[in-house]
């Protein structure tokens, strides 16, 4: 059998809910020398990349290190190291990634039951006080920027009310860490987890994840082992930590990427970084506006990296988006579930998130519609 082809992918202009445009300079760093992954120059890079990930998750956790695999390994790892069988878990549900934690949480023998909202609203916080009030739960789980909809949660309430109730709160900031606060340690956020492949600007590949001391207690006192050998932090955790105790092979090339990916990211700055995300997402309202196209979600809870817009009446949904591949090489996403065929989400993240992108992406659509 002879070899296939060289690979050719062309080049597009990414805004679709990820995965994000990648720097040049990250995409130098994967191309660096390979070493060991117990090379004494590798571990400096790997503490290098847990105090960076400490500044971007706003904690000041001991653990704080990226799991290897994309978004979702970092979800199963939250709920394989911090579920056993038969626990009570209570999770929002308003798009695909709420529906997914419940699917994950059930995997782990979970009792789950939800709060659930309509897809493109944000949760309701006194749902969640009636929710806690009749049962006493482990843990509760919620989506910060929901992908599938482009709603930027309100964390606040949430977070008093589980504190109160005395559940360890997960939050899921795959969409966005990077591109708003997550604030892990003001909120008292238990543990969270992200992915490399929307605002940090890098490939998908990794998932940074982090725990306070709380949840760490709650592995080291399980009962049950962790479900998945891969994701289990007990181990894991004494390979990233002082111990350099073998797991498995680490992505040597991903973390590189992480590396610079995380060093761009400070190098603008937090507060920076957050705000060009907010101010590309506002002239992104108004150029769509000009085409008379709608954002999808109320303005007080939309997600500035990915947004949502309604197609207009009309308009062909499948059409559109394969002559914007076809014509301008731009990717931008479907609606999902309830959403298929309404809304468009346009992913402005990482180093995609600028006016640039937004003209060209304007200037496309003009012509398509």
């Amino acid at each position: 059998m002879s070899a296939a082809p060289k690979a050719n992918p062309p080049i597009r202009t990414l805004l679709g809910p990820g995965p994000s445009p990648v720097s040049s300079r990250v995409l130098q760093a994967l191309s660096l020398p390979v070493v060991g992954h117990l090379d004494p120059k590798f571990l400096e890079i790997m503490d290098q990349s847990m105090a960076m990930l400490r500044e971007v998750f706003q904690t000041k956790n001991r653990l704080a290190l990226p799991m290897s695999g994309t978004g979702s390994a970092g979800m199963e790892t939250c709920f394989v190291n911090l579920i056993e069988p038969g626990d009570a878990v209570l999770i929002g549900v308003n798009g695909v990634f709420g529906t997914r934690m419940v699917d994950v949480a059930q995997r782990c023998g979970a009792q789950v039951d939800t709060v659930d909202a309509e897809w493109g609203t944000a949760l309701d916080g006194q749902n969640f006080k009636t929710a806690l009030a009749k049962k006493k739960y482990k843990l509760v789980a919620v989506v910060h920027a929901e992908t599938s909809t482009g709603v930027l949660q309100p964390l606040d309430e949430i977070a008093k009310l589980v504190h109160e109730s005395g559940a360890l709160l997960l939050v899921d900031a795959v969409t966005s860490l990077g591109g708003a606060p997550v604030r892990v340690d003001e909120l008292g956020i238990d543990a969270c987890y992200s992915g490399t492949q929307k605002c940090l600007g890098c490939p998908p590949g990794l998932s940074p994840v982090t725990f306070n001391e709380r949840t760490v207690e709650v592995i080291r006192n399980r009962k049950t082992k962790v479900q998945s050998w891969y994701l289990d932090l007990s181990m894991i955790e004494k390979y990233w930590g002082s111990e350099r105790l073998y797991h498995h092979t680490a992505p040597i090339s991903m973390n590189y990427a992480l590396h610079e990916a995380l060093r761009i990211v400070l190098e603008e700055g937090l507060q920076s970084a957050w705000q060009r995300h907010r101010r590309v997402h506002e002239t992104f309202i108004r150029e769509m506006r000009r085409l008379e196209i709608e954002p999808a979600v109320a303005e007080s809870i939309r997600a500035p990296m990915i947004n949502a817009i309604k197609i207009p009446t009309g308009v062909d949904d499948a059409k559109v988006r394969q002559r914007l591949y076809d014509d301008f090489d731009i990717e931008i996403g479907a609606g999902l579930g309830p959403l298929k065929g309404k809304i468009w989400r346009v992913g402005l993240m990482g180093h995609g998130s600028s006016e640039e992108n937004v003209a060209i992406l304007a200037k496309a659509l003009k012509q398509l519609i």
